[in-house]
């Protein structure tokens, strides 16, 4: 069904189908990192259409006052959960350089305008195999290793 384009966008996306991680039992949401006490992190990609630690993936992101609302966006997977889950942090192309809860990671194939993107720390989510919209490339291992040591200084992890 195509809409007129007098419509708002807002409207338009009102009648397309949800975004994978939006609603259900498959649906994004965000986990206290310190509340996780077995978490492997592990470098992984596999470029076999499931979320694997090392790549970045697109998938619905509730917002920060969860209220039902998000996004799709960019976020690092870190590493696998036993039950077909994976834990991530987001991506912004947002410069957050002087801020410590967020990592610089450079730019790369996941921003088609090829801008610089942070991760952000304080936002672990985790993510359903079936959540994942795609997946957009791996990120190189020793950035991919930066942003895992950070997460085990600031949640304990090993």
């Amino acid at each position: 069904m195509t809409l007129p384009k007098n419509i708002h966008s807002a409207d338009r996306h009102a009648n397309s189908a949800p975004s994978p991680g939006s609603s259900g039992a498959h649906a994004t949401v965000e986990v206290r990192g310190r509340d996780i006490v077995s978490v492997r992190t592990s470098y992984a990609p596999d470029p076999d259409g499931d979320p694997d630690p090392g790549e970045i993936v697109w998938t619905w992101v509730p917002y920060e006052e969860n209220d039902g609302r998000g996004k799709d966006r960019p976020v690092l997977v870190v590493a696998a959960e036993e039950g077909g889950t994976v834990l991530g942090v987001q991506l912004t192309s947002r410069s957050h350089d002087d801020d410590h809860e967020w990592v610089g990671i450079g730019s790369g194939p996941w921003d088609r305008e090829g801008r610089e993107s942070w991760v952000d720390l304080d936002r672990v989510l985790r993510i359903h195999d079936d959540g994942m919209r795609r997946e957009a490339c791996a990120l190189e291992r020793d950035r991919f290793d930066h942003v895992v040591q950070r997460l085990r200084e600031r949640y304990g992890w090993r």
